[in-house]
């Protein structure tokens, strides 16, 4: 069970606004919040981005110690210099009614043509708390990874998905090269290299 937050850590939401509404949606906040050394800060104003809450899921087979990995062009990535592909893992935006495991099991399907079986929880992430509400529930699935690889995603959605099946001792000499930037692929293969063989232990 995790820690309690501390007491005197308090903030007060004084008023929000729509900043701006589309597909997704900014809202700007003012918030007053105690002080690390005691008081109140004065209000400050705060935009944030939201687009709902996230979950994603690292697909590995324990039998050949392989992950799978996808690939897919991201407007983020050109806009902040960086090569605009990148290497990640399967995720989706949870919807109403939706849990995260029904999510992963979808998006495994739409994504990367996967069956998930079994699921272990790895952590709920925030993604950038400085700037949007979005969370990421992040698991571990078995897959059988003989059949992975080629393309996928959702013409509707305009998704051009490479899915390609990595020896999880490569994923994470890509890690070491700096290949893998996306956030919570990044999470899932560092908590796989301190789990592999517990993981491996259970889904022998």
């Amino acid at each position: 069970m995790a820690t309690p937050p501390p007491p005197d850590e308090k903030a007060e939401l004084v008023e929000h606004v729509a900043a701006f509404q589309g597909y997704f949606k900014v809202g700007r906040y003012f918030f007053r919040h105690s002080l690390h050394q005691g008081g109140q800060s004065p209000v400050i104003s705060r935009e944030v981005f939201e687009r709902g809450h996230a979950a994603g899921v690292l697909p590995y087979d324990p039998i050949r110690d392989e992950v799978v990995l996808i690939r897919q062009f991201r407007a983020g990535l050109y806009v902040a210099g960086r090569h605009p592909w990148g290497w990640e893992t399967v995720a989706g935006i949870i919807e109403d009614g939706e849990t995260p495991e029904q999510v992963v099991h979808r998006e495994a399907i739409e994504e990367a043509g996967l069956k998930i079986g079994d699921l272990i929880p790895i952590h709920n992430l925030m993604l950038s708390p400085g700037a949007m509400s979005e969370s990421c529930a992040l698991f571990l699935g078995r897959v059988d990874s003989t059949t992975a690889g080629g393309v996928f995603g959702l013409e509707s959605e305009g998704e051009d998905i490479l899915v390609k099946v990595v020896p999880f001792a490569e994923a994470r000499a890509m890690l070491d090269r700096g290949e893998i930037d996306n956030a919570a692929a990044v999470v899932a293969l560092q908590w796989l290299a301190l789990h592999s063989d517990e993981v491996r232990n259970r889904w022998r």
